[in-house]
């Protein structure tokens, strides 16, 4: 090759998004995510209520923004948790709360459900090694 050649190569590297190449994102160590409210067992008396969020050695930035040893929450309702490797899926039983929100509040309907917390990182992807809540049992009357 060239010189020109390989100069224009490394530019064209330089150009393509970092995304391309990176992994998933390392979560810091010691990282927790917790429900603080509603806690586990809970009755709720009506189908609106707040959930709020705890983190522990780690800190919230909104989606879109990547920097290290950060991320957002997302909410599971009824449901396990998705791939661990691949973005958190958006629908109703995966709620993201991308704008660094620390606190949601939500409508279930009356019954059982279970609810979880999972960090994504600035593209919605679960960190490595994921940092994700207990599951929750509450009841809606």
């Amino acid at each position: 090759m060239q010189r020109r050649e390989i100069l224009l190569a490394v530019a064209a590297t330089m150009l393509v998004p970092r995304l391309a190449f990176a992994g998933r994102t390392p979560s810091p160590p010691g990282a927790e995510v917790y429900i603080i409210w509603p806690p586990d067992g809970a009755t709720i008396p009506t189908g609106k209520f707040w959930v709020r969020m705890g983190l522990r050695n780690m800190g919230i930035c909104p989606k879109g923004i990547n920097r290290p040893n950060v991320g957002h929450h997302h909410v599971l309702i009824d449901t396990d948790l998705p791939p661990l490797d691949q973005p958190i899926p958006s629908d109703r039983n995966h709620l993201h709360f991308g704008a660094g929100e620390t606190e949601a509040r939500i409508e279930l309907p009356p019954g059982k459900h279970t609810l979880q917390l999972l960090m994504g990182d600035y593209n919605h992807v679960p960190h490595d090694p994921p940092v994700y809540s207990k599951k929750i049992t509450i009841t809606v009357k």
